[in-house]
Order: C-alpha cells, then sequence, then structure tokens
C-alpha cells in the first residue's frame, strides 16, 4: 500500500508536470512555426489581392472564396500561354533523368565500396567523404567552365550532368551495403554460380530498396529546388526550370496567384514524399543498429 502511495505521488510531482508542459510548449511553438507560414500560403491562394492585404477586414489566416481560387489559377495557367506547364515540364526532365543517372551509379559505386577491396578504396572513399564538405556553388564555376569548353551551355546535359553528381548518396550505398546487407547471402549466391553484376542486381540491389529510395528522394528534392546552378546554365525562359521561373512571376501575376504558383511548384516534391515516406524511414534507420 504505501509503494503504491509513493508511485502516486512520484507521477503527481512537479517536477515532472514542470518537465512535460516544457516539453509541450517547445513542441507548440515549433509547430506553430512552421505550420504558420504554409497555413498562410494555402489560405492566400483563395484571395484576391486587396483581401491579401485586409483591406476589406479579412483575417491573415481566414478563407477567401473557391470563385477567387478558381480565378487565380486562370490568371496562372494563362500567363504567357501557360509557361508555368513548360517550366514544370523542365524541372521533371532535368530532376528526373538525374535521378536515373544517380541511381545506376551511385548504388554500384556504392556496393563497390563495401563489398570488395581493391587498390586506392580507401583513398577513394575518402576523396567521396571530402567532396561532400565543398559547397555546391563552390562548384558552380568550374563546372561551367568545364560544360562551356564542350559547348553544353543552354543544353539540357548543362544541368542534367551536374545534377547526377550526388557523391553523398555514394556515401548513404556505402554505409547501408557495409552494415546491412548480409555477406554470408552474397557469398552463397556466387557459390550457386552467380556472377558480380548477378549478385548485384538480383540480391543486392532488391535489398537496398530502402537506401535506394533515400538516395532518389534526396537527389530529386536537392535538383528540384536548386536555383544557383540552372540560373547560370540556361538563359532561355523556355528551357528554365520552375524554380527560377518563379521569379519571373513575380513582375506579371497578384500576390494570391504567386502563392498558388509556389504551390504548385512544391507539389511534385511533397507527392513523392507521401508515397515513399514508408522507405525513408527504413533508409534513415538502416545501420542504427548492431547485432
Amino acid at each position: 500500500m504505501r509503494s503504491n502511495l509513493r508511485v502516486v505521488r512520484a507521477g503527481l510531482a512537479p517536477s515532472r508536470w514542470l518537465g512535460r508542459v516544457l516539453a509541450f510548449a517547445i513542441v507548440a511553438f515549433f509547430t506553430v512555426f512552421f505550420a504558420l507560414p504554409v497555413a498562410w500560403l494555402l489560405l492566400a491562394s483563395t484571395k484576391s489581392t486587396s483581401q491579401l492585404n485586409g483591406l476589406g477586414g479579412e483575417l491573415p489566416l481566414s478563407f477567401g472564396s473557391f470563385d477567387q481560387l478558381a480565378q487565380n489559377w486562370i490568371h496562372l495557367t494563362g500567363y504567357q500561354h501557360g509557361i508555368i506547364w513548360v517550366w514544370l515540364g523542365n524541372s521533371v526532365l532535368y530532376s528526373g533523368v538525374a535521378l536515373v543517372i544517380t541511381i545506376l551509379v551511385t548504388i554500384p559505386a556504392g556496393y563497390a565500396l563495401a563489398m570488395t577491396d581493391f587498390r586506392g578504396r580507401r583513398a577513394l572513399l575518402i576523396t567521396t567523404l571530402l567532396v561532400m564538405l565543398i559547397p555546391s556553388t563552390a562548384l558552380a564555376l568550374p563546372i561551367f567552365l568545364e560544360l562551356a569548353t564542350v559547348h553544353l551551355i543552354n543544353s539540357p546535359l548543362a544541368v542534367i550532368l551536374p545534377f547526377s553528381f550526388f557523391p553523398f548518396g555514394v556515401y548513404l550505398a556505402y554505409i547501408y551495403f557495409s552494415t546491412t546487407v548480409s555477406r554470408d547471402l552474397l557469398d552463397a549466391a556466387r557459390i550457386d554460380g552467380a556472377g558480380e553484376f548477378a549478385v548485384l542486381l538480383r540480391i543486392a540491389m532488391p535489398l537496398a530498396a530502402p537506401v535506394i529510395a533515400l538516395v532518389g528522394f534526396f537527389n530529386f528534392v536537392g535538383n528540384w529546388n536548386n536555383y544557383f546552378l540552372p540560373f547560370i546554365m540556361e538563359t532561355g525562359s523556355t528551357r528554365v526550370p520552375v524554380q527560377i521561373g518563379l521569379a519571373d512571376l513575380t513582375r506579371g501575376l497578384s500576390s494570391p496567384q504567386l502563392a498558388f504558383a509556389i504551390l504548385l511548384s512544391v507539389a511534385p516534391v511533397l507527392i513523392i514524399f507521401m508515397f515513399s515516406q514508408r522507405f525513408l524511414v527504413t533508409g534513415l534507420t538502416a545501420g542504427a543498429t548492431v547485432e
């Protein structure tokens, strides 16, 4: 009876309640801090410019109307004969092709670094880690000069090839294969007569689905949101991705229509995240436990 009383008193201790209240306050603060801009952006696309500026007495987080939402959509999609769709198509082209190349290169490279022993392996791994530390903007000028030498500026390859360079993906694949994939399983496949390419394609790649999704997601999101590299590689208005095109919209559309364009530009990333989050969680936690 006394032990139960102690448990009840301990559960009602002021220090515990204070800690819970403090933790709840911190979580609530960051939730509001990040959620309010998103909520404002969603609601802004349903208003007119005067409503967004509060000239009619509307609250900042109030809903406008579906009619105004439809008008904003018509103005956005009709701007310069639907140039927003051209920009979105460019983003899909650049990020999608670069994603395929990245997966085809980084996963086998990480597998080779993790599962094979060859001369220069350690130096190659250290080089990969060092390149990861270099800001992408610092490499923009050398990449521009290199591509200009082979006359690729203002072509899709001027964006796709740099987008495909993803040393962080090589490192993620290396960590995954080193800590998660069983070497005994791969050796058993070799004993059964499978060649190294067959082992990679039929055994290692299916087991590496979580890290493939993780590498693909990071690469796609980074490329989709990349502004500086396409800005210096592409000059024509019909060849730029949507992130650069948004800057042009500020000169021809109102703020609510621009908010709608921003939502449209981030929609593909949100859709991909919703459908791949299970693999992303698995990939992020891979190697966290040691048997």
